[in-house]
């Protein structure tokens, strides 16, 4: 059993650091080149270090999206942090998935 638990959290933080990547690693090079961060990047500026809450990050898109229905995340970063030690909620599109549309997952 313990075992199998270990195995679970594995998945689960290799899904996270998938998720991280939003459209992936080609999409993010593409943001870069035209001098733009990523929805985590521009997060992470923002708020104070190591703050950052994410919620929904493992929502996966909807299904029947062509080539986007097993994409972690939804084209969007949201969740709670601190600036200046105050709580505060934030909500970046993720331009590198679905052109940083709001999904179906996000909306609801």
């Amino acid at each position: 059993m313990h075992k199998a638990r270990e195995e679970k959290i594995k998945e689960l933080r290799t899904k996270r650091e998938q998720a991280r990547l939003g459209g992936g690693p080609e999409a993010i090079i593409k943001q870069h080149e035209k001098k733009k961060m990523t929805a985590r990047e521009r997060i992470d500026i923002l708020l104070d270090p190591n703050t950052f809450n994410e919620i929904d990050m493992l929502v996966t898109a909807s299904a029947g999206i062509k080539g986007i229905d097993q994409q972690l995340t939804d084209g969007c970063a949201g969740g709670w942090g601190k600036i200046d030690g105050r709580k505060v909620f934030v909500f970046a599109q993720d331009f590198t998935i679905m052109g940083g549309s709001l999904g179906e997952r996000h909306a609801e």
